[in-house]
């Protein structure tokens, strides 16, 4: 489905470009274009993969011209790139705006006017019931490429989205804090022993958005099913894993932030289609001509439970030892560590 096409990955030098590299680069792609702000990361990465294929665009999402010079040429387009920190963005929601949602719509009208194929927005939990700054802009950002995606011939160019929840071991996220607190000796700092967080693996992310490519349709957010772990849980997988013994601290949730994460609303679990471990979200595609659904009548929606990380599968500190050796990430920590991987 790739051969002899071109990929750009918007924040490509962040852990899911990495990660889309990893299963790609030696794939049919004729190009896989890295576009982002950071030409450090991108000196980085131009030497560690070495590879012909693999062509690096200095632009910021924010400027359009940056992305209208990267999306020529371009079949597809994986959207990445966004401020993603919850406190920072909290403290500074306008920068969440000018990037994930501005942001956004200068990438999709770019990828609109080259004729870009196919576009795959990258969304978060956060989105759904969102609280924080962050999330209010990842739901805008949803709320944008939906309004988009109606604007265009999906046969030109098909605009769709993924939402997932937390990638472990991702840049910025709470399992390399961990592991740097038990290295150095210091406490863990847990917001909330009770707190649960959806966690899936840079791998299964990179799956998402590929189901994303193969299935859904215009204007389309597709979510995979995914397990939770409590944070407190989490600590203690980690604390058994490298058979540490430090303290925990318990340092309340940050600004911003929830207790749990909702993959579905209500609202969209009662359109969602289920296909087995992904649940697609059909765009509303009626117009703004209200009056005739008065008249015809509309179907009326019964709301079923949101989809969230209280109610999906809990795993278990040992289930979530299993899943954090998967990790390449913990696998070279544990290497250091100990001198093996161990199932502690």
């Amino acid at each position: 489905m790739f051969k002899d096409k071109t990929l750009l990955i918007t924040g490509g030098t962040g852990s899911f470009g990495n990660a889309v590299l990893k299963r790609f680069l030696q794939s049919d792609l004729k190009e896989i274009r890295i576009f982002s702000r950071d030409e450090k990361k991108q000196d980085d990465m131009r030497k560690l993969y070495n590879n012909n294929k693999l062509k690096f665009y200095i632009g910021d999402v924010r400027d359009p011209g940056s992305i209208a010079y990267a999306v020529h040429g371009v079949d597809y387009i994986f959207h990445a790139a966004a401020l993603k920190q919850v406190p920072s963005c909290e403290f500074y929601p306008l920068e969440a705006v000018k990037t994930n949602v501005i942001g956004t719509d200068n990438v999709l009208s770019a990828a609109i006017h080259a004729g870009v194929r196919k576009v795959i927005c990258l969304s978060t939990d956060k989105a759904a019931y969102p609280v924080n700054a962050m999330g209010i802009s990842k739901a805008m950002m949803e709320k944008t490429f939906i309004a988009k995606s109606r604007l265009v011939d999906p046969s030109t160019t098909l605009i769709c989205g993924t939402r997932y929840g937390n990638v472990m071991a991702s840049r910025g996220s709470v399992i390399p804090l961990f592991v740097e607190q038990i290295k150095a000796g210091k406490p863990l700092t847990i917001t909330d022993y009770h707190m649960t967080r959806f966690i899936m693996s840079l791998e299964e992310a990179v799956e998402l958005v590929l189901y994303a490519f193969q299935h859904a349709e215009n204007g389309d957010i597709m979510v995979q099913k995914s397990p939770a772990s409590y944070i407190g849980d989490l600590a203690q997988a980690l604390k058994e894993l490298f058979k540490a013994d430090n303290e925990v601290q318990i340092i309340g949730t940050r600004h911003g932030e929830k207790i749990y994460e909702v993959l579905l609303t209500k609202e969209e679990a009662a359109k969602a289609i289920d296909s087995g471990n992904f649940y697609r979200v059909p765009a509303d595609n009626r117009d703004l001509n209200y009056g005739k659904y008065i008249e015809t009548g509309s179907q009326k929606i019964t709301l079923t439970e949101e989809y969230n990380s209280n109610n999906t599968n809990i795993l278990t500190v040992s289930e979530i030892k299993e899943k954090l050796l998967q990790l390449p990430y913990i696998q070279e920590e544990l290497l250091q560590w100990h001198g093996k991987p161990s199932v502690g």
